[in-house]
């Protein structure tokens, strides 16, 4: 497993699973288990995912060490003061049996968000968060944000795939040390992504999926990828990305199919955002 560097020292793996919209606690758990088993350590999950809990159990019953885990988890936007989100935390943290987090984000840039960050830098300093950053910000989110925080974010979690690679805000990302994290790696089977000609003529070249030479492509962007599946074997093939390489040529062809096609909600859409405070 490739590993990446953060702001703050800490290490990330630069692969996980994910686990958006799995709604089922036995799909999670024997997700979790196949993961862990292919050499997953990295796993990610959010308050309004509604699965916290299964995650803990999961994570409880195997035999993996704490220390070698990588967990990360969301605050969600309903939680707009210091307060709120504080006891936020601490009921995700209950949720994943565990007493630390390696790392938190804030999921949205909605309402109270600079409140929220001074609460995740407290949690930051006492230990209890190895490295705090942010979901879904774009360029003025995070101008917003650095006029009062004291922590610059480690990560930025953001809508990232081959027909929406988010040229402009990777740059912006880079210039200020906070590392790119991919939801929605492979497209959420939305726009046909997987079936594209460009990376179908690449996936033959290398003898590997479609799915596996988009993952190995972010990854080559120094992109954090968190592909979400409940399936064993696509979840064996999701990890199996780090015995080829793709060439400047290939990497040049996938990044002429860009489309700036977003498949979810646009984080500068206030009036989603202002809905959003109402969704638990």
């Amino acid at each position: 497993m490739e590993q990446l560097k953060l702001n703050n020292g800490q290490m990330i793996p630069q692969l996980g699973l994910g686990v958006f919209k799995v709604q089922d606690a036995d799909d999670l758990k024997r997700s979790v288990a196949d993961a862990l088993k292919e050499g997953y350590r990295h796993f990610d999950t959010a308050a309004i995912y509604h699965n916290e809990a299964w995650l803990g159990e999961a994570l409880a019953q195997s035999d993996v060490k704490r220390e070698e885990l990588f967990i990360t988890s969301k605050v969600w936007n309903s939680n707009t003061t210091y307060d709120e989100t504080i006891a936020a935390f601490q009921e995700t943290l209950k949720k994943l049996q565990t007493d630390y987090l390696d790392l938190y984000l804030i999921h949205w840039p909605s309402e109270g968000y600079n409140e929220k960050w001074r609460a995740m830098e407290s949690l930051y300093n006492e230990g209890l968060i190895k490295s705090i950053g942010v979901s879904n910000f774009e360029k003025p989110h995070l101008d917003k944000l650095l006029t009062t925080a004291k922590i610059v974010p480690t990560v930025d979690q953001i809508e990232t795939h081959p027909y929406f690679q988010q040229k402009e805000l990777n740059e912006y990302l880079r210039s200020l040390d906070i590392a790119h994290e991919a939801w929605g790696p492979l497209g959420q089977g939305k726009g046909n992504v997987l079936e594209d000609p460009t990376l179908a003529k690449i996936a033959e070249a290398h003898n590997k999926t479609i799915a596996q030479v988009i993952l190995r492509w972010h990854l080559q962007r120094d992109i954090i990828v968190i592909p979400k599946s409940v399936h064993a074997e696509r979840i064996a093939q999701n990890i199996d990305v780090f015995d080829f390489k793709l060439s400047d040529e290939e990497m040049s062809l996938i990044a002429g199919i860009d489309q700036n096609k977003r498949g979810a909600a646009d984080p500068q859409d206030e009036e989603w955002l202002k809905k959003s405070l109402s969704m638990n």
